[in-house]
């Protein structure tokens, strides 16, 4: 984003500061796919490996939440799930900050695991810690519980990016009030959809937080900003660069996995081959669970070995290409898939048959958001992709949207609500203090804000980066440019912080 007047200290960092210039996308009327339902990609793991465990000192409370935070109407309110911890807390007489992580679209305990940066932190900043769980998440079910929750769209329409943001706004400003800690400056994290919320956040609410770190945010992923086809168009660039093989099995295998489907035990002999625990009900679950396989794997291809979805070793994608490249010659095209996505689903080795609808971290609340504010178009290129070719067609969207929820999306409402067109010119006048954190190997790069627009509004971007990894909590094996990028984030934090009590103390002694 911003230009830096520090271009010294650019150049000791192997960032790269690119400017997305793609024209706009085509809208086709129909998906060019044979048989092929395609759902709009998650931020994270629909399959993802289950929480381990609280590596990080904190307490669970929970706060009364308003249920509608723009209206007078008297509705029930629900309580809001948090984890706080003080352990390194200045407190407020010498303003000590606190460090809030924007919860994204599942349990609060898996992202407050796998969110170290803001841990590793604390200390160094004697900063306060805060995780607020994100509304119809986790244990921050509206109406008592999550089955009254998710009754139907009625009792979903508050499940919303701008009641979220209000839910944090709230539960901050009453903390800070409740410990008299009102001049205690407040840092915004977030990563994914978390950064997108963080990004916002900022913007929205410039008096409650004084910067944001919104790490793989795609905030311009929606309508024409940037082509449908750039996710997938990424994912398999992942692939492609280890191995042009490995590259060409995944694009033919989908055309197998249809003719093998259509045959009169087609299916059974589908949820064999890839060990299914129950009987494959249509090809095209199997083509969600692959291509979740693959999106996941790019989003999480990180160096070094991690278990944030799956437990896999670094480099995965360099890992099932190599499982499916060395494959004795007559291997089936499918049988090399399984021991590809494999690696993904059970590289422990432990997994006796695979589940296609596991949902460990309550994420599902996501398809309602997909359906109604963040529509983001999706479409898989004829040449550049792995995927199955098809365009982006907003009218399938729209009646399984429908047929799902009973609702009709808006398309529009999010760049309504926070901008997006002319992205640069509104952050260059309207935004400061937020750093967009990227790395290129990550699909959802291409949707965020790759470029410097301001000395203030700053986009660090990593060629070896993947999702959100500057997050991540710091390791012997970190390479040399993620522990560089993240000095440069805490020295950027750090300057806001200064900068907030210089300007706070000039104020108080006039």
């Amino acid at each position: 984003m911003t230009k830096l007047t520090l271009t010294s200290l650019l150049l000791l960092l192997p960032l790269i500061f690119i400017v997305l210039t793609s024209a706009p996308p085509t809208i086709a009327s129909e998906a060019a796919t044979k048989g092929y339902s395609k759902s709009i990609p998650r931020f994270l793991g629909k399959f993802a490996y289950p929480n381990r465990g609280k590596p990080f000192q904190y307490e669970t409370r929970y706060f009364e939440q308003r249920l509608d935070h723009f209206s007078i109407a008297d509705l029930p309110k629900f309580r809001q799930r948090y984890l706080i911890s003080t352990r390194h807390w200045t407190g407020p007489d010498r303003m000590g900050p606190i460090f809030l992580y924007c919860g994204n679209e599942g349990d609060i305990e898996w992202f407050a695991a796998n969110t170290g940066f803001v841990w590793d932190m604390a200390p160094r900043f004697g900063a306060m810690v805060l995780f607020p769980e994100h509304r119809y998440y986790g244990e921050s079910m509206p109406y008592g519980s999550r089955d009254k929750a998710y009754a139907n769209a009625a009792s979903l329409s508050y499940l919303t990016a701008e009641q979220a943001l209000a839910d944090f706004a709230v539960l901050v400003t009453n903390l800070k009030r409740n410990l008299s800690a009102e001049g205690c400056p407040v840092v915004l994290f977030g990563g994914s959809y978390g950064g997108m919320l963080a990004a916002w956040m900022r913007l929205k609410y410039p008096h409650i937080a004084i910067g944001a770190l919104a790490s793989s945010a795609p905030i311009l992923q929606f309508e024409d900003i940037v082509p449908p086809e750039t996710f997938y168009d990424i994912v398999s660039n992942n692939f492609k660069r280890e191995s042009i093989s490995c590259f060409d099995t995944i694009k033919k295998s989908w055309d197998v996995l249809i003719s093998e489907g259509q045959k009169n035990d087609g299916l059974k002999q589908l949820t064999k081959a890839f060990r299914l625990c129950r009987d494959l009900k249509r090809t095209e679950d199997l083509y969600d669970w692959l291509d979740s396989a693959y999106s996941f794997l790019a989003m999480v291809n990180y160096p070094y070995p991690s278990d944030f979805l799956m437990p896999l070793p670094g480099h995965p994608i360099k890992e099932v290409c190599r499982k499916m490249d060395s494959c004795p010659e007559g291997t089936s095209v499918l049988e090399r898939i399984f021991e590809g996505v494999s690696v993904y689903y059970n590289y422990t080795g432990k997994v006796e048959c695979f589940q296609l609808d596991d949902d460990p971290h309550g994420m599902d609340g996501w398809n309602w958001q997909a359906c109604t504010e963040m529509v983001m178009p999706m479409a898989s290129s004829r040449e550049s992709s792995m995927f199955p070719t098809y365009d982006y067609n907003y009218s399938s969207f729209q009646e399984e949207c429908w047929k799902d929820f009973s609702v009709k999306p808006r398309p529009t409402w999010i760049t309504t609500e926070f901008g997006g067109h002319e992205f640069k010119t509104t952050l260059k006048v309207f935004g400061s203090n937020i750093i967009f954190s990227n790395g290129l190997l990550d699909p959802w790069s291409g949707g965020s804000v790759l470029q410097n627009i301001s000395e203030t509004v700053v986009a660090l971007v990593t060629e070896e980066g993947a999702h959100h990894i500057d997050l991540r909590s710091s390791t012997a094996e970190d390479p040399d440019w993620l522990v560089e990028q993240r000095a440069f984030e805490v020295k950027l934090i750090k300057g806001w912080i200064e900068d907030y009590h210089q300007k706070r103390n000039s104020v108080f002694s006039i």
